[in-house]
């Protein structure tokens, strides 16, 4: 029988799965394959494509010489590769194998290469890194991977239904956390989690997170958020685990969702990715600005100038890259 799915309530959606005694990805899967006039098969290929992507993205992020337009990142990622195949790791290889493919991705999108935006470009490296790496390490079928990111996805509209998926409306928790709790819930199907875990680990992952601010140095999507990616599917691996070992959350999915839209409506506009507050506006931040931009009509090395004189010189620094990527 096919279930009725609603994408206002994580809670919802776990009591759909638990009465159906069926995953929920496969729940989503068959339901959007009917909303959007779709064979379930159709559907399918489209998100293994995506996730074929995402394994590509890691490859190309994670190779030598990797640099962005503006010349702010690059390399991280190569680092943490090199790190990884030296033993040179404070925990093991899922930790390290994820923090590797976060970055990859990540400095591949700032590098103008192709990703999956999961939910933003801001947070792209998360989810990938969070199911990549679990696949590698338990060495899981494809499809058990691909049909992951139903659930993942399950979640995320969930959170834009119910507060936001973008920095600029809700501060870093709402790209970052967001997609951290996507990719903790796709952990926890991938683990063989009861419905119930999937919950625990969506509001202990957004929990770890609330009020983080979304603070691009410069106004580009690099400094922090590459690093913050590396954080986020570090986040999901501990909600994850932690759901996955029994422990609950006092809070419930949906009321920590809630609790963030409000978080976010508090924060002030300099901290919800305007560049005019957190990392950007230090010292540091001011200076790596103007090596980007130069100074600005006021002759500052503020990043107040609006977004649109950004956009434009950058444009300008990104078609005379000689290390743009084909």
């Amino acid at each position: 029988m096919r279930m009725d799915l609603r994408y206002d309530s994580i809670a919802a959606l776990i009591e759909a799965a638990k009465q159906s005694g069926r995953k929920l990805s496969e729940l989503v899967l068959e339901q959007q394959a009917v909303q959007m006039e779709q064979s379930a098969d159709e559907l399918y290929e489209i998100m293994r494509k995506s996730y074929a992507v995402m394994a590509a993205s890691v490859e190309e992020g994670k190779a030598p010489g990797v640099r962005s337009a503006s010349g702010l990142s690059g390399g991280d990622a190569y680092r943490m590769a090199r790190a990884e195949r030296e033993g040179n790791v404070l925990c093991g290889g899922v930790f390290s194998g994820a923090l590797t493919r976060a970055l990859a991705v990540s400095e591949w999108n700032a590098a103008m290469g192709r990703i999956v935006a999961a939910p933003t470009a801001g947070s792209c490296g998360i989810l990938p890194a969070a199911v990549l790496t679990l696949q590698a390490e338990r060495k899981l079928p494809e499809r058990a991977c691909v049909m992951s990111l139903f659930t993942a996805s399950a979640v995320g509209m969930v959170i834009a239904n119910n507060a936001c998926i973008a920095g600029a409306q809700g501060g870093c928790q709402a790209e970052c956390g967001s997609a951290a709790a996507m990719a903790a819930a796709a952990l926890v199907e991938l683990c063989g989690g009861a419905p119930d875990m999937l919950g625990d680990a969506v509001s202990i992952s957004l929990g770890n997170v609330l009020g983080l601010v979304c603070d691009p140095v410069a106004g580009l999507v690099e400094i922090p958020c590459i690093h913050r990616n590396a954080a986020g599917v570090a986040g999901a691996l501990v909600a994850a685990q932690l759901a996955l070992a029994g422990i609950r959350s006092p809070i419930p999915a949906d009321e920590a969702i809630l609790a963030m839209k409000r978080v976010g409506d508090a924060m002030p506009a300099a901290l919800k990715e305007t560049a005019e507050g957190g990392l950007a506006a230090t010292p540091a931040g001011k200076r790596l600005y103007e090596q980007v931009f130069g100074k600005n009509e006021e002759g500052d090395a503020s990043p107040a100038c609006p977004q649109g004189c950004r956009s434009k010189r950058y444009e300008s620094i990104r078609k005379s890259s000689p290390k743009q990527p084909n």
